[in-house]
């Protein structure tokens, strides 16, 4: 699937795309009184975006740059705005790494003679 073909209330959605976004992690309680942290990242593809919630141990493992594959994930509205989730039952797999710029020093000629 594509992003653009995501609409509220499509589930079994398997979808890859790259982390464009990754917010810093926040602390919710859920309705059953439950401590958990979840941070919103969005994901890009070559025919739009969309926001994707990461719960737990998933936060650590995605970074902005990578790409992912979702499996079994569902689409829900947020506040007007249609959202991608892995839930309980859904997956999300890192398939390629981001690439992270680094300093390269320049290397020359003179240096080696």
């Amino acid at each position: 699937m594509k992003i653009n073909e995501l609409k509220a209330g499509a589930s079994n959605v398997e979808i890859e795309a790259t982390v464009t976004e990754k917010q810093e992690p926040r602390e919710v309680i859920t309705k059953y009184g439950k401590r958990l942290n979840v941070a919103s990242v969005t994901l890009q593809d070559d025919t739009g975006s969309i926001a994707l919630s990461l719960w737990g141990k998933d936060i650590e493992t995605v970074n902005k740059g990578d790409k992912v594959k979702i499996t079994n994930g569902y689409v829900s509205e947020f506040r007007g705005t249609p959202q991608l989730s892995t839930g309980k039952y859904g997956k999300i797999e890192v398939i390629g790494k981001g690439e992270v710029p680094e300093e390269v020093p320049e290397y020359s000629d003179e240096e080696s003679e």
